[in-house]
Formats: C-alpha cells, structure tokens, sequence
C-alpha cells in the first residue's frame, strides 16, 4: 500500500547519512574490482555482481547474517515493497547475505521477502566497499525496521540457530552491511555503511532516493479525509 507523500530528501545523493562528512563513494577502482566479484543465487549458480545493476538501477542492500534479528526485521519491511512500484521506476530491489547459498531460500521464507536475493560468503564486496566489522561505533542510532529488544531478539536469533538443520551463524556475526543505489553501468547514487546492527538506512530514504514510490510500514489503518 502507497503511504502518505513522504517529505522530500534534501541529502546530497552519495552523503552519508546523518551528518555533514564528505559523501562514502567508492572509488572506481574499488567499484571496478567488486564489479567483478560473484556472488551466487539461491541454487548455487554464480553471477557478476556488475550483472545486478549494469542495465537497471538497483537498491543493494547488504545484510549481516542471516541469524541476525535486526536483519530479519529489516527484510521483513522489504517484502512489503510492491514489485509493482519497482517495476514502474524500472529498479530492482535486491538483498546479499554473507552466508552459504543454502540459507537463501528458507530465509525468504521466513521473511516473506520475494525480491531477488544473493549472497557473497567470502564477504569480498563487503570488504572491498569498506563495510565494517565489529560494533565499535557507539554512536546512538535506532532503525525504524526494528521492532525487538535487544534480549528477545538476541534469544531469538540464538533459537533459531540451535533449531536450525546446521548450528552455524549464516555468516561472520561480526560483519556489517550497507546499502548501495547503483547503476545502470558504473554510476552510484547513494552509499551508506552501517556503523552497527542498528544503523540502517530507512527504506523510505532509500526508495526516494533511487526514484521508487514510499510504502506504508505503519500497522496503523491510514485515514483518509473525503
């Protein structure tokens, strides 16, 4: 369902969010070197990651792990975008995870997310684009996308992992992601590196900024004046 018109993005595409530092742009030589990293579908199969976007602009967004709640709940949002909207702006939504290829599918089951998902296990575009490890920035942010405690999400994540068909962590649970407006070709139009678990960019932002209609994420029956 289309939300109320969401204010207009007066950021510089390509800042960083939140504060006045220079844009995070990779260099083209970073971006020529990920160009040419694989990542794989949901059956194995490998792809350029320059395939993703060299004909279409995409939103790239670049999860943790998959055990990771805050993830879960981020995608869970993501799925709530129309392909239609997407397919009206021409723009492919597309998720990547750092796990094995086998945790894709049951993944989107679990968050209903029906968009195009990959993943690079190496974590190789994460590295060469500069997304952090660790939780050492403490600087307090809060994604709208959440909406567990850090408890209850963290004894759920660890559930899910001990009731799984592999005790692992789907991923390095250290590893951060980001999100990335690119394409067609080489040209980026946004970059944001997380700083922690928390620290994703809105959906919205990132739907206004590649040119895609704003979703409702509100629970909360809209009202309409007649």
């Amino acid at each position: 369902m289309a939300g109320p018109p969401a204010p207009p993005v007066t950021q510089q595409v390509g800042r960083a969010r939140g504060c006045g530092r220079r844009p995070e742009r990779p260099q083209q030589e970073q971006l020529r070197e990920a160009a040419r990293c694989l990542v794989l579908d949901a059956d194995g199969s490998s792809v350029p990651f320059q395939a993703l976007y060299g004909e279409q602009k995409a939103i790239v967004v670049f999860v943790r792990n998959f055990l990771c709640y805050t993830c879960k709940e981020y995608v869970e949002d993501l799925a709530k975008v129309p392909k239609a909207f997407l397919q009206e702006s021409n723009v492919r939504l597309i998720v990547i995870g750092q796990s094995s290829y086998h945790h894709i599918k049951p993944f989107c089951s679990l968050t209903g997310y029906t968009h195009e998902m990959y993943v690079d296990p190496q974590r190789e575009i994460y590295k060469i684009l500069g997304m952090k490890r660790g939780e050492g920035n403490k600087v307090s942010v809060r994604s709208p996308h959440v909406k567990s405690n850090t408890l209850l999400g963290s004894i759920r994540s660890i559930w899910r992992a001990m009731t799984g068909p592999a005790f692992d962590f789907q991923g390095d649970p250290a590893q951060q992601g980001g999100a990335l407006i690119i394409g067609p070709g080489n040209e980026v139009h946004f970059l944001h590196l997380d700083k922690n678990r928390l620290d994703h960019v809105p959906i919205n932002t990132v739907l206004q900024l590649a040119g895609v209609k704003t979703v409702n994420f509100s629970n909360k029956p809209q009202i309409i004046d007649i």
